[in-house]
């Protein structure tokens, strides 16, 4: 069993949909990756790494809504500040799929 929070420790993880604008190939990566630029409504516009090219192409995410964490610190990935944590799962071989709404919904709707 994992390590049993609060609701008060959930309530600070600040998870919003989002629209990607722009998708860009990321080759100082380590891993295989893409740079996204991601629309948050009212939060603005936020970036983020991701490694989601085994099953997505950029083509694909242009325009996809998305859910990420949008309250972590930036972290540095080689030379790219990464704004936000887009929220995915890995499948039965290991590749990440995305996770988001059953439908369309407002750029920066808070998930609760």
């Amino acid at each position: 069993m994992s390590n049993l929070i609060s609701f008060d420790d959930f309530t600070k993880v600040d998870i919003r949909i989002g629209t990607i604008i722009e998708v860009n190939d990321f080759p100082k990566a380590n891993k295989p990756a893409y740079q996204l630029k991601i629309d948050f409504g009212v939060l603005g516009i936020k970036q983020s790494s991701a490694q989601i090219t085994d099953l997505y192409t950029k083509e694909e995410l242009r325009n996809k809504q998305v859910t990420a964490i949008v309250n972590f610190k930036p972290k540095q990935i080689a030379n790219f500040m990464s704004e936000c944590l887009i929220l995915g799962v890995a499948n039965t071989q290991g590749k990440i799929v995305l996770l988001k709404s059953s439908s369309t919904v407002n750029n920066g709707s808070q998930v609760n």
